[in-house]
């Protein structure tokens, strides 16, 4: 069975479901898209192949095992995009809780049965219907629980909107001794630029203390200024709408030490090594236009 440990974003990974690019199906259509990020490059004739994301998921499986971490993998299902594992579960503590994804991805789910099975029944948490949340909302900070949400009174309309009031509740009763921080983001259906998709779009820690992070990632203001009460000012690294749009904060952390990140961000890899970090460096950029990177493809089960 996995003996399940997730206390934080940083820690040593030893275990970690690591999603899959092969049988990625065909191009979407505008209709289709999730997000507007793959709707800008599918009506731009831009959207990436299958070949190339391969090859992008090969090269982090490639730095995964260098640092001896063990690879899991979701089932193949032919035409289906099963990249973002992160949406579809995950871990705090020693509990794994199944996302409400959206009901177009339920299918995704079934990829990991053989995962899910080696989990103690105990340890399996499935939320009631109406909470709403998905794991690029949910960073795990040792006492802190950050989780992104959207309070819109247009909730429902909103395709971008993946953790609702009710998924906050929901964790906080869960796990009442954290602290849960909420934080309602900006969201949009057609700028991918004013469109934190998740939590992880604009905020993630980083090492021990630091984090990257977009002021204009949070509708409330409060939410962002509690962030930097906590880390401080000077232990964040401050990204723009460029930044967010990119997805420099969706790296992703073998340890306190070593970040995964995309070769491209040259001044956000610079920073990391300045402070003291191992930055390894992989081509990410053509998963990236789907509105999501690092972060975005892997479900931690074990850290130590």
């Amino acid at each position: 069975m996995l003996k399940l440990n997730v206390k934080n974003e940083t820690g040593k990974l030893k275990t970690v479901v690591l999603g899959r690019a092969d049988s990625n199906g065909a191009t979407p259509n505008a209709e289709e898209a999730y997000d507007p990020k793959s709707l800008e490059h599918i009506l731009a004739g831009t959207y990436p192949t299958e070949e190339d994301m391969i090859k992008e998921i090969s090269a982090f499986e490639s730095v995964l095992k260098k640092y001896e971490v063990e690879v899991l993998r979701p089932r193949l299902i032919p035409n289906l995009n099963q990249i973002f594992t992160r949406d579809i579960g995950f871990v705090i503590d020693d509990l794994f809780i199944k996302s409400n994804i959206l009901p177009d991805r339920a299918a995704e789910w079934n990829a990991i049965d053989y995962i899910i099975q080696q989990i103690e029944k105990d340890n399996f948490i499935v939320p009631p219907e109406e909470v709403h949340i998905e794991g690029g909302d949910v960073i795990v900070w040792n006492d802190y629980l950050f989780v992104g949400t959207y309070y819109g009174l247009d909730y429902s309309e909103i395709n971008t909107a993946r953790t609702n009031r009710f998924g906050v509740d929901f964790l906080k009763d869960l796990f009442h001794k954290k602290e849960v921080i909420d934080c309602d983001l900006i969201k949009s259906m057609t700028n991918p630029r004013a469109n934190a998709l998740h939590l992880d779009c604009c905020f993630q820690p980083i090492g021990l203390d630091k984090g990257i992070i977009f002021k204009g990632g949070f509708r409330n203001p409060s939410d962002y200024h509690r962030i930097v009460e906590i880390f401080g000012e000077e232990n964040l690294y401050h990204i723009d709408a460029d930044g967010m749009y990119e997805m420099n904060s969706n790296v992703f952390s073998i340890s306190p030490k070593v970040i995964v990140s995309e070769q491209r961000f040259d001044k956000l890899n610079n920073w990391l090594e300045d402070q003291g970090f191992i930055v390894e460096r992989i081509p990410y950029y053509e998963i990236g236009k789907q509105e999501g990177l690092l972060r975005c493809s892997t479900l931690p089960l074990i850290r130590e």
